[in-house]
């Protein structure tokens, strides 16, 4: 007996086979680009941030916002900070603010401190003065107070330090000097060389303790030291001769004629410019003057500015692919004057809790709003072009 033919069963169909599938959509997330040198961030607008954290850093001794500061500084130098000679150079300034620290510390110990205090923590032995040095003292009681007071004074002062070591890490002084007016070309060569000087420095002591390290040679002592500092001065003296070659063959230090009322002119608005800018920062600086600190601040600005403007009529400097000054850099530099902002106006408002008690001793505590403004510093991290990955290796064909 024949039995009918069975049917295959129905297999649903293979899409991966029949039809391609369509690849997914790539996430689309918000991100910095990677720096070039087309889009590099104005070197300007570093220092414009740096000194807003500075400023923020001089209107409080609280601890607490001062290590805020130093964490939102050292973020953004780890986020943003290139494989550049100068940007070697912030664990020099974290140091350097750090022996600020110790040593003012130990002359509040050693030395004495007018704060009183009634919390006895040891007696050095005193050594008698005469009545000429009245008011100065050698040994003698150590307070709780004046060490903590000694503390907060000397954290001001290094974060203030650790501030200017992120500006020299992050910004590039070559391009800062060819943003500069012409007016202040020859000052502002002066300032990179002096300021690229501690960086190269620092740079050409790790790569010989490097290479003393990998010939089984000793880093440490006083003889190393010696053998290390000769190498590095006579690097530094290459430089400086290569340096004034340069400047000599490009024609440094001409200049084109102007009419002398030009010139007076010039002088005038520069100096009453930069009179009006150093009263007004004092201004801002101290909880007196902040009525009177901005408009000085302005008005200093705007003359200096317009003196600057006629003096660039002497250079005869030219500029080659000059650095823009983009959203991104209005952003960091911005983000640099809304923490000292917020800092002078917290100081207005509650200056207790910037400045904590020393004598009775205080806690110091975390206030919310002025903490809010310190972290608006952070901004350049997510904001500013990100370094490039280092250049691949060449490695040696067989």
């Amino acid at each position: 007996m024949n039995r009918p033919a069975e049917r295959p069963a129905h297999r649903p169909a293979d899409t991966s086979v029949d039809r391609p599938v369509a690849p997914a959509a790539p996430r689309r997330t918000v991100r910095a680009p990677e720096a070039s040198r087309f889009n590099a961030l104005h070197a300007g607008a570093w220092w414009l941030w740096a000194l807003g954290l500075a400023a923020a850093a001089s209107r409080t001794t609280n601890p607490l916002l001062l290590g805020l500061l130093v964490g939102v500084a050292g973020y953004v130098v780890a986020a943003r900070r290139t494989d550049a000679p100068w940007a070697r150079s912030y664990g020099a300034f974290v140091k350097l603010g750090l022996a600020v620290l110790a040593v003012r510390l130990l002359f509040s110990v050693f030395l004495g401190s007018p704060v009183p205090g009634a919390h006895v923590l040891f007696t050095l032995p005193e050594v008698p003065l005469p009545g000429w040095a009245a008011g100065v003292r050698l040994g003698g009681r150590v307070t709780a107070e004046q060490v903590v007071f000694a503390l907060y004074d000397g954290a001001k002062l290094a974060t203030l330090l650790i501030c200017v070591g992120a500006a020299n890490a992050l910004a590039n002084p070559v391009r800062l000097l060819k943003s500069l007016p012409g007016a202040l070309y020859e000052v502002g060569v002066a300032v990179v060389v002096a300021m690229t000087f501690a960086p190269n420095m620092v740079a050409d002591v790790g790569r010989l303790r490097t290479a003393r390290r990998l010939r089984g040679r000793s880093t440490g002592g006083v003889g190393a030291v010696l053998r290390i500092g000769l190498p590095v001065l006579e690097g530094a003296l290459e430089r400086s001769v290569a340096l004034a070659a340069s400047m000599d063959a490009r024609g440094y230090g001409r200049t084109a004629q102007v009419p002398p009322a030009v010139r007076h002119t010039t002088t005038a608005l520069t100096l009453g410019g930069l009179l009006g800018i150093c009263a007004g920062v004092y201004g801002l600086l101290s909880s007196a003057g902040t009525g009177y600190g901005v408009p000085l601040l302005v008005a200093g600005a705007v003359a200096a500015a317009a003196g600057l403007r006629l003096g660039g009529r002497r250079s005869v400097r030219t500029r080659y692919r000059p650095d823009r000054w983009g959203a991104r850099a209005w952003l960091v530099a911005g983000s640099g004057a809304a923490v000292a902002t917020a800092l002078i106006a917290a100081g207005v408002a509650d200056p207790a809790a910037l400045h904590p008690g020393v004598v009775p001793l205080e806690a110091p505590t975390l206030p919310l709003w002025p903490a809010a403004g310190a972290l608006i510093g952070l901004l350049p991290a997510f904001v500013a072009p990100a370094p490039g990955p280092p250049p691949p290796s060449e490695e040696p064909t067989p």
